[in-house]
Order: C-alpha cells, then structure tokens, then sequence
C-alpha cells in the first residue's frame, strides 16, 4: 500500500514534466553517487555506469518515467554517443601511424581477430547456433574495448611501452574489421529481399560505397578544410565546435540516407580531418560532449539485463567471462610472443584487451538479433561482455606479478625485446618530456620559442592563428592548434610531463581560466605569464603564477631608458664645441 501511494505521489510531482527529462536526471544523479563509491573502493568508472543501469532497470523508475517510450529515447541518444566515438576514433587514426604499427596491427591484429573468430564459430556451431548467429557472436566475441584498454594504459603511464603499441596496433585493426562489417550487417542479418542474391546486394551495397567514399574524399580534400578554415579565422569558439559536430552528424546522414552505417559515415569525416591542423583543436572540443553520450551508452547496456534473469544464468555468465578473458589472453600473449614482445610488454597488451568492447556490446543489443537466439543467451552474452570491460582495470595491473613468475619459471620470453625503432614525427608531441609549453606565438613566444630552441631546450606551443600553425607545422615545430582555456588541450600537450608554462599573450582573463586546468593538472610546473594592467599582475600571482611579466611597468622602464638616451644625445649634439 505505501509503495503504491508513494509510486502516486512520484507521478503527480512528475505531472507535467517530460518524461525523459526526468529519466536523465536520475541516471545522471545516480552515475555520479554511484561512481563516488565505487571508486573509494578503486573501481572502474565503466563498472559504475553498469551498475546504474541496471539499478534502474530493476528497481521500477523506468515504468514511472515513460517506459518503453524513455528508454528508447536513451538507447537514441546512447547510438549518438557511438557516432561520437567512431568520429574520435577516425580523428586519432593516422595513415602514418598505421605504418608505423603495421607489423602490430597487420600481424597482430589480423592473426588475433583470424583466431577468435575461427574459434567462436566453431564452438558457436557445435552449440546449434545458425551460421549468421555464429559470425555476429564470433565478432561480438572479438572485439576488444579500445577506449578501456588504451585509457587504462595511460592512467598507468604505460602509453608509451611497447606493450601499449602492441595493444594500439591490435585495437586499429580491430577498428578498421568493425567498420567493413557494420556496412555487410544487413546482409548477415538477411534484411534483404528474399528473392535477391547475394552478389547482387554486394554488388549494390560496394556501388552505394564506393559513391559514399568518393564524397568523403571530396569533402575532405577540398570541402571541409576550406570550411574550418573560415571558420577558424572567426576566432569564434562556439562556432567551430558547430562546424565541427556539423561535419560529423553530415557525413553520418549522407551514410545514414545511403543505407550505409551511420558509425562508418561518423569515422569517415573523423578520418576526413585527422589530417589537417585542426586535429588538436577538434579533439579538445569533442571529447567532453562524447564522454557525456558514451556514459549514457553504457548505462543503456544495463538497462537491458534483467537481474532475476541474469542471477538464474549467474554460472554461465561467470563461465564465459571467464572463457572470454581466459581465452583472449592466452591468445593475443602468444601473438605477442610471435612479434617479439617479452613477458611483461606482452602481457600488458593481451590483458588490455582481453575483454570484450564497446561494438560488441552495440553488436549484441542490435534490434535485428533478438531472433537469433534466446532471451536467457542474450542475457549471458551482454552481461559477460559488459563484466569483462569492467574487469580490465585490475586485469592489467597483474601484468607485473605475472610476468615475473613467467620470467622466475624460465618460461614465456624473459629476454630482452628488440629495439622498437625511432618514432615517427607524427609521434614527437606524445614523445615529449621536460619541455616548456608556449601559449601564443606572436612576437614575445616566437622570440622565446627561438631562445629556448637553440639552447636544445624542447618546446610545444599552443596557438589559435591556423596560418601561424601551419607555418610552425612547416618548420617541424611541435604545435597544437588549440585552445588554452580547455581541458583537454592540456592533456593533449602532455602537461604532466612539462617543465613550465608560458603565457605570453597578456589576456589575464583567459590565462586564469587555463591556470585552473594547469593546477588541477600538474601543480608543480614552473609558470610564466604577462599581464596588461598592475590588478591583473595581482589575480595571477595569486593563481600561483611564479614570474608576471607587467607590460606597463616594462613599458615604463624602456620608456624612461629611451627618453634619456635621446636627451643625453641631445645634449651632447647642442653642447660646445
């Protein structure tokens, strides 16, 4: 009875409101309250969004919210949050990158993905699974969590090893597989006409491709570039992020209204950009909008396991997680050893990506599935793949202990790896330590950004003029073209590992925004900075800024020194002979 009255008292206090506006507030009160306590216990943030879901979805809120209708408007915007995802992911890959990491991606991942699917499929069809069932699974299964494994890498400063490379190449051939398979899905799924053969829908679907790409390489040649370019010299910061999502969802749509993937149309005009100097600047603007959509990717996922189901399949859930880590360990470790890796550097990439992924997850929940297997498989397979991703944190962290029984035991690849070879220049803003970061390049960072230059000293500047940009670009300067009032930008210029910071654009107000960021960051960098005005030399030492150069104070000084030059030389001009 008073839970039937208090379910009333909800319903009237949420008359009136939308009802997925009321949805979103929950989950996102319940992310943050949840993720609080779970890292006390040094959880996963993954592992929390997880959990909100499925708090949510067996608790009764999503009935009082709008039902059905809700939830397929969280599932709506939770697919934005994968476009976001495939258009970040083709903003970071990188032509040059790839053939650096080819042996990696093209040895390792291809053997990694040729083995797990051989292997699923198998077991798949011993299992009575049909054969377009056995691929979707064997896929699924397959794939690894990019955005887990490489983010666990880096909170271990582990991005730069070896075994992060390997984990790297193995992810980007991951990426490129998914893409070529989001576009045959249909026909897997065999959402086309009956009476129609197969080489006719391939055929179809490469024409309708190849047209796809075709306009992609217009837009990105010549379209988009001339666009952001425009847009960049407005030095409009509302406006560039506009371009930029725009430039997205509208290679998304064209992919969307060619029957295509709208993920393959997003890493499209991701990959269209990854190129050009806006890069940096694209990355710092999309990445906090994609984590917020992504977030509620993944507590849609745990919107979909039912607890009272998922508890009466409790022990095949366990099992094949198991299975799944067990067995994609083992595997990738192996592949590694083939490469050259030893123990350690070969386990660090095989337990980061030893779990499902994201696409696996997007893969198993796709609405064409349901018919393939039953409500209790389709129950296990969701809820072990979203386990293992959130497993991966402590996963990696037994690399160490692991490797060192291997090496203690004499078994696996104790040796010293062969050298890894220099790094590409694509590669020289990732590979800084110690450098001075220079915000603003005009006379007084181009004059500093010189000095420090030929005193060997390392230097990254960060500057919002693209011609400026392009120029330093040419000269093979490290440069982000950025923004220093954000976040990201900092962590982009890898902050944690400067020297100091230098401002020498004398704007107090955004260089006390950026300040904000830099703290939180790296409390200890030495910090340098200008100041138009005596009460904005005052603000930003008590920032914390150690040197404030004051532009009237040394205007002041150089104007007394030259108006007594030229008296003294008036002087001497008039005096006698």
């Amino acid at each position: 009875m008073n839970g039937e009255r208090a379910d009333q008292v909800l319903l009237a206090a949420g008359d009136g409101m939308p009802p997925l506006f009321a949805l979103l507030a929950v989950m996102l009160i319940s992310v943050v309250l949840v993720s609080l306590l779970l890292l006390r216990f040094r959880q996963s943030l993954l592992v929390a969004y997880f959990c909100c879901g499925i708090l949510i979805a067996n608790t009764g809120i999503m009935s009082l919210f709008g039902g059905g209708e809700s939830h397929e408007a969280v599932r709506q915007m939770a697919d934005f949050g994968v476009v976001l995802l495939m258009f970040v992911i083709g903003l970071e890959f990188s032509i040059g990158e790839l053939r650096f990491l080819r042996r990696y991606a093209l040895t390792g991942g291809g053997l990694q993905m040729a083995t797990c699917l051989l292997v699923t499929i198998a077991l798949a069809r011993l299992g009575g699974l049909p054969w377009n069932a056995s691929i979707l699974l064997a896929v699924a299964l397959a794939m690894s969590s990019t955005a887990i494994s490489l983010k666990t890498l880096q909170d271990m400063e582990l991005s730069n090893s070896r075994g992060a490379r390997f984990a790297l190449g193995v992810a980007i051939l991951q990426d490129l597989f998914i893409i070529a398979f989001l576009v045959l899905l249909p026909l897997i799924l065999g959402h086309g006409s009956s009476g129609t053969r197969w080489t006719a829908q391939i055929g179809w679907l490469a024409l309708r491709g190849t047209g796809f790409v075709a306009l992609a390489a217009v837009s990105a040649r010549w379209i988009l570039p001339a666009v952001l370019q425009a847009v960049a010299r407005t030095r409009s910061r509302e406006l560039f992020t506009l371009a930029m999502m725009g430039s997205c969802l509208g290679l998304a749509f064209v992919a969307g209204l060619l029957e295509l993937s709208l993920a393959l149309g997003a890493f499209v005009a991701g990959l269209a950009v990854s190129e050009t100097v806006y890069k940096h600047r694209i990355l710092a603007d999309i990445l906090p909008i994609k984590d917020v959509f992504l977030t509620l990717f993944f507590v849609s996922v745990g919107l979909l396991i039912d607890l009272r189901v998922a508890l009466a399949n409790l022990w095949p859930i366990l099992g094949l997680t198991v299975a799944l880590t067990a067995g994609k360990t083992a595997t990738i470790t192996a592949i590694a050893w083939h490469l050259g890796l030893g123990n350690r550097q070969a386990l660090l990439g095989a337990l980061s990506l030893a779990s499902a992924g994201e696409f696996s997850l997007l893969l198993l929940q796709n609405p064409g599935v349901g018919s393939l297997w039953s409500a209790d498989l389709q129950q296990t397979l969701v809820a072990s793949s979203a386990l293992s991703m959130g497993l991966v944190p402590g996963l990696v962290r037994l690399a160490e202990p692991v490797a060192a029984w291997l090496n203690h035991h004499r078994l696996g690849r104790s040796q010293r790896p062969r050298g890894a070879g220099d790094l590409p220049v694509r590669q020289r803003v990732k590979e800084l330590r110690g450098h001075v970061i220079i915000c603003g390049h005009g006379v007084v960072g181009a004059a500093l950004n010189q000095t420090l230059r030929e005193a060997g000293l390392p230097t990254l500047v960060i500057e919002m003029n693209v011609d400026t940009v392009r120029q330093l670009m040419r000269e093979e300067q490290a440069v982000l073209f950025a923004d220093a009032a954000h976040e990201e930008t900092w962590h982009l210029a890898r902050l944690r590992d400067a020297a100091l910071v230098a401002f020498t654009f004398p704007d107090a107000a955004t260089t006390a925004t950026a300040l904000h960021h830099v703290r939180d960051i790296n409390p200890e960098v030495s910090v340098l900075a200008r100041a138009r005005f005596a009460p904005d030399q005052a603000r930003l030492e008590r920032l914390g800024v150690q040197a404030v150069i004051h532009d009237e104070r040394e205007a002041a000084a150089a104007a007394v020194t030259q108006t007594l030059l030229l008296l003294g030389n008036r002087r001497r001009s008039s005096g006698p002979a």
